[in-house]
């Protein structure tokens, strides 16, 4: 499909305001995904909040250039390159990882985030770590644990001393 320079500009600006909004942008190259593996990587991406495109170079490229994204490598934008704009970082890193494994021509390049380019061995790491949920779920699970064990200790005398007046009781009996 050949667009005109104006469209190609509006497409432009348009990727940059959802680039800023979101603050995550992956990188990833698709060289020889079929349709309908990027459309299942579409469905498996989509609970993340992550968008899945596929763009021209030289749009996306204007696009992180207006987001005011600097340090962009030009290695980024060789090749068939889609990228992933938004959601939960650490969870579309593990989606895409994921992916990755099961499907061999999706290669991670790299990824922006929160003004930080993260290689694609560091976006490996992201996936490990977990989702924001996950992490605030173990977190609460070890809260919780830490103050139910406080409550036993402080019970304890009180628990003690109804036994020893039990045992008292019983013995005058």
């Amino acid at each position: 499909m050949n667009l005109t320079k104006e469209q190609k500009v509006e497409k432009s600006k348009n990727l940059s305001k959802e680039i800023k909004t979101a603050g995550v942008l992956f990188f990833v190259s698709y060289q020889g995904l079929k349709f309908g593996d990027m459309a299942e990587l579409r469905t498996v991406l989509a609970p993340t909040g992550a968008k899945f495109r596929v763009e021209r170079n030289s749009i996306v490229g204007f696009a992180v250039k207006n987001a005011g994204i600097e340090g962009a490598d030009a290695k980024l934008f060789q090749g068939p390159t889609a990228i992933a704009v938004g959601g939960d970082v650490a969870a579309v890193a593990k989606e895409l990882v994921d992916f990755s494994k099961k499907f061999e021509a999706l290669k991670l390049r790299s990824c922006f985030c929160d003004g930080v380019w993260y290689s694609e061995a560091q976006v490996k790491q992201l996936a490990s770590i977990g989702s924001k949920t996950d992490n605030l779920s173990k977190l609460a699970g070890a809260l919780y644990g830490v103050v139910a064990q406080s409550a036993q200790v402080l019970q304890a005398p009180i628990r003690d001393l109804a036994y020893v007046l039990k045992a008292v009781e019983n013995s005058k009996n």
